[in-house]
């Protein structure tokens, strides 16, 4: 079975390949072939994918190339992470929105919008590209805005392209620690867009455990996500807010946080994978452990703005592992290619789930997948301040679309005038002119 991912000089690849090697089963993927338009980049992940697999039996065989329509022909399965502008692009983005006193986040208010104005256009041709070149195959979106991405290319690829985000995952699997269950047993009623969910109930075999857990302050504050919120709004909202979220609730809080800052997140990241980068130029590198090195560094730094402007200081231990995106993506392909049934949460197209969203608009709920894809479970209503929050960025997120297919400058500004964390029309001009300004990929809006 051949798995090809976009975006294959990305930092979080080994990741994926790490997963796919403790894949034993029969049906597993066989030929990896990694795509990236940087030939260095390239070179640096397959370097640390090879000592990966030293001493494993029947490693899958891993090829790479900048040709991307060799890399699609006839894949089974697409992974697509890719970065458009890479971490420059993401560093501009957060810089020209905090210079006009808003949120510049990779996936968050004007940040993301700048973001998918770049990502939409690529992500476009890669999906039409797909459809020639590999019909029968799925795509497993890892590119962020991983909602509106996964939407674009669903235009093209219908329901064989499904977006995935370890956010949800991870939050999930810290509550049921917390409430002192095994992940695995747990049904995880979350909905919501992408980086804009809320976990409403956490089932063990029937029982919502939720309740138990909202009625004890100190348990609240025992997990990442209690202590960024804390209890009492937590208790207010009666449900655990997806992370992503403290960038409304504390906006003005994280815009300021963000800065004082010394670094961005992206011009943290930037810097950081420079050195990986450069490094893996030198022959005598130990790739593998420069990687492990870089991964341990970058998660430690996640969110820490959040961290600051909420006064919880460093993440800790338990904290650090992620949802595990890559276990999410292995479960997902597993499940279709071998019909083996699985429930994980993830971006597809709405159908009738959301009442206040149309068939089309991709939302983030958990999912029953099966060999013929990922099917939406029934879930409860939003109450009115979520729903009303989703709706608002799904207006978003279509007005960016319409945006990026008509390649109007005026669209544009009314995404971002039309952003909850965007207050001014005036604004939002100015930073439609200032990503035009510094990002070459923009240059199409007129």
């Amino acid at each position: 079975m051949k798995l090809t991912i976009l975006g294959g000089g990305g930092f979080r690849v080994p990741l994926v390949y790490r997963a796919l090697l403790g894949d034993r089963t029969e049906g597993r993927v066989t030929d990896v072939v990694l795509h990236d338009l940087d030939a260095g980049r390239l070179s640096a992940v397959a370097r640390v994918l090879a000592e990966q697999a030293v001493g494993v039996p029947d490693a899958p065989f891993v090829t790479a190339t900048t040709d991307l329509d060799e890399a699609l022909l006839d894949a089974d399965f697409v992974f697509s992470a890719i970065r458009v502008g890479g971490l420059e692009g993401r560093a501009a983005d957060e810089r020209v929105a905090l210079a006009e006193g808003v949120l510049g986040q990779e996936t968050v208010g004007a940040g993301g919008i700048a973001y998918g104005l770049r990502t939409v256009p690529v992500a476009v041709d890669i999906a039409r590209r797909v459809a020639r070149l590999a019909p029968e195959a799925w795509v497993i979106n890892f590119t962020n805005p991983a909602g509106l991405v996964t939407e674009a290319m669903s235009r093209h690829l219908g329901d064989r392209v499904i977006g995935i985000c370890d956010s949800p995952v991870g939050l999930g699997r810290r509550v049921a620690q917390v409430l002192g269950h095994n992940p695995d047993d747990a049904f995880v009623d979350y909905v919501g867009l992408n980086h804009l969910g809320w976990l409403r109930g956490l089932h063990i075999a029937g029982r919502d455990e939720l309740p138990r857990l909202l009625a004890d302050p100190e348990l609240l504050v025992s997990f990442e996500q209690g202590r960024l919120f804390g209890a009492d709004w937590l208790q207010s909202l009666g449900a655990i807010p997806n992370e992503y979220l403290h960038y409304y609730y504390f906006n003005r809080d994280t815009v300021r946080a963000y800065q004082q800052a010394e670094l961005t997140r992206g011009a943290f990241l930037r810097g950081q994978q420079a050195l990986f980068y450069d490094d893996m130029r030198h022959p005598d590198t130990p790739a593998l452990k420069a990687w492990h090195d870089t991964l341990a560094e970058r998660e430690a730094a996640y969110m820490a703005e959040n961290r600051e402007a909420a006064g919880v200081g460093e993440r800790a231990e338990e904290d650090l592992e992620s949802g595990g995106y890559e276990k999410v993506a292995l479960a997902l392909m597993r499940a279709i290619a071998r019909d083996e049934r699985a429930t994980l949460i993830l971006n597809v197209r709405n159908g009738t789930t959301l009442a206040a969203l149309d068939a089309d608009a991709v939302i983030e709920v958990p999912c029953s997948v099966d060999a013929n894809g990922a099917h939406p479970m029934s879930v409860a209503p939003l109450p009115g301040h979520a729903t009303g929050l989703v709706c608002s960025v799904k207006a978003v997120e279509r007005e960016v679309l319409a945006a990026a297919e008509s390649g109007s400058l005026a669209t544009a500004v009314k995404a971002f005038a039309l952003h909850p964390l965007v207050d001014s029309v005036t604004v939002a001009r100015r930073l439609a002119d200032g990503y035009r300004d510094v990002h070459p990929g923009l240059a199409y809006l007129r």
